[in-house]
């Protein structure tokens, strides 16, 4: 049991902690949607190029989550997202990686070879020579 000097600490400290957690979380929330926004605008002012590529490799990305509904275990449910990436190599010797659909994901086969169209970080499409 708290009594005095102490209790006082814990009700001073706690809301300190509470409103610095909620503006680090706000401010990591605010930095990913500002750099998003700034991405887009860079790809849209991107010209589209289309040039000869190989695919060298795919990969995915697969973020799992779980979230319990109040105390009881049984009430669990867990999701899954899966995002898909390809690298392509140019003549130049140069490596990108798109994040692809992923229904496309699956026709993208390592070696292929043909014409890549892209707008800055953004896949357009891949069509076999």
């Amino acid at each position: 049991m708290l009594y005095g000097f102490e209790e006082d600490i814990m009700f001073k400290l706690v809301p300190v902690i509470i409103t610095m957690a909620f503006v680090v979380v706000l401010g990591g929330i605010v930095t990913v949607i500002v750099q998003s926004i700034k991405q887009n605008k860079k790809d849209n002012a991107s010209p589209i190029l289309t040039v000869d590529a190989t695919i060298v490799d795919k990969r995915e990305n697969v973020t799992r989550s779980t979230h319990t509904h109040g105390t009881d275990m049984a009430c669990t449910h867990t999701s899954a997202n899966t995002r898909y990436y390809v690298t392509f190599e140019v003549e130049s010797g140069s490596r990108m990686e798109f994040h692809v659909p992923d229904d496309e994901y699956g026709y993208l086969i390592r070696g292929d070879y043909g014409k890549l169209t892209f707008q800055g970080s953004r896949y357009m499409s891949f069509k076999r020579i």
